[in-house]
């Protein structure tokens, strides 16, 4: 029998609608600008060895405790002044008040990113605070349905609550099988809106793939959201390739008061379809179309091991890029609060050097902002090149100081190299 936890396939309406979206052709759903890979480039052996090499699995997690914030709930007692707060939770996990509206972004409340309780990927933290001490929530949004942003036990501790939820086209069959009712589904394809509680919910392309189980026919939408208020917009880029729709989106959507972008479980094995965080940068660049004057949040990084890159490279990675493009970032603690629109509320210290294990020569100093050349927004080749020149660096010394990695997803805390299939 089918394990729960995979989920269930569309079908009826919904899969008639998944026929005729113009987003799905030969027999898939279709990523803008072409093809991505859906499974790592080159052979298992060696990304198995690029996995398990010594040197570099110590870098792969933190040395001590991460400290999470300890005051979430006595921040959120709060409004926000501004009217619009984000607070990370850990990987792409964040709670956006906007405009007097709760909106959870893909929460992933369990212990492991994986279909299995006793294996996969798990958690380098403890969550910031408990999903029934969090409080009513007006809107989860879920970006697509892989284990590390679609969690069953979140979900079903949600289901039993008013909220609702915003996915991608598809993925409501899931939903549906885990106990959310029909009626408090928006699904929605590429472009497509929703209105809820006076907010906008808009799912935007992104360059992904999908699945859940073995069979994993790609018949639900990954997407990336555009969330919109009377008075703020934000964003979410869910996990995503860089391509040049940014500026598309940020030109019907745009300006942003903040992005959230992933930045992490990046690798020159699977470049399509997670960004660096230089491609990261230049994503929140092109989304405020090359005046990026709101606040980009840094996600997808931190709270699991999926990826042989060292575990605070994300990190430094964004600090470097920002500081070189003259970007406005916030680097909260898991747990931890702020305000994009109110810039001393806006935290920048980087964290996680205090927890993790250094580089062999050290922290880099920050760059002082607009020292450097600042990142186009014309094209994205730029960007990712010195990176993923380093990840094939790192693939043949074993020298994980750098920008770069290589590998494979899905990674457990053991160390060993996943399943394909989990790529996440």
């Amino acid at each position: 029998m089918r394990s729960e936890t995979f989920g269930a396939d569309a079908a009826g309406e919904r899969l008639e609608r998944i026929l005729n979206s113009p987003n799905f052709a030969d027999g898939v759903f279709q990523n803008p600008e072409g093809t991505a890979r859906t499974r790592p480039s080159g052979s298992m052996l060696e990304l198995s060895k690029v996995y398990l090499r010594k040197e570099s699995r110590a870098r792969r997690a933190p040395a001590t405790p991460i400290p999470v914030h300890q005051d979430t709930l006595a921040d959120l007692a709060v409004p926000p002044a501004s009217g619009l707060r984000l607070t990370w939770m850990g990987h792409s996990s964040v709670l956006a008040e906007i405009d007097g509206r709760r909106v959870l972004f893909d929460p992933v409340w369990g212990e492991r990113c994986s279909p299995f309780s006793f294996a996969g990927p798990k958690r380098l933290h403890p969550v910031p605070v408990s999903l029934a001490a969090l409080g009513p929530v007006d809107v989860v949004v879920i970006s697509h349905d892989h284990y590390d942003h679609l969690d069953l036990p979140t979900i079903k501790g949600l289901a039993s609550t008013d909220t609702v939820f915003a996915v991608p086209l598809g993925v409501g069959a899931h939903l549906e099988h885990w106990g959310v009712p029909e009626a408090r589904l928006r699904e929605l394809d590429w472009n497509e809106t929703a209105e809820v509680a006076g907010i906008s919910f808009t799912a935007t392309p992104a360059r992904h793939f999908c699945g859940r189980g073995l069979r994993n026919q790609q018949h639900t939408l990954w997407a990336s959201w555009v969330v919109a208020g009377p008075e703020h917009r934000i964003y979410h880029s869910g996990d995503t390739g860089y391509f040049s729709g940014f500026r598309d989106i940020g030109a019907a959507h745009g300006p942003f008061d903040a992005t959230m972008i992933q930045i992490g479980a990046y690798s020159e094995y699977w470049p399509d379809i997670h960004m660096t965080p230089a491609e990261g940068l230049r994503a929140h660049v092109d989304l405020q179309q090359g005046d990026p004057t709101g606040v980009m949040l840094p996600i997808h990084w931190g709270t699991f091991n999926l990826a042989p890159h060292p575990w605070a490279e994300p990190g430094e990675g964004t600090v470097t890029a920002a500081a070189e493009a003259g970007v406005r970032i916030a680097l909260p603690r898991p747990g931890e609060s702020y305000e994009p629109t109110v810039g001393d509320t806006i935290p920048g210290t980087p964290w996680w050097r205090s927890v993790a294990i250094p580089p062999a020569d050290g922290w880099p100093e920050a760059v002082p902002a607009g020292e450097k050349a600042s990142v186009s927004s014309s094209s994205g080749t730029e960007a990712g090149t010195a990176e993923k020149k380093a990840a094939a660096s790192t693939a043949s010394t074993g020298d994980t100081s750098g920008a770069g990695a290589a590998g494979a997803t899905g990674a457990d805390s053991s160390g060993a190299a996943p399943s394909a299939q989990s790529a996440p």
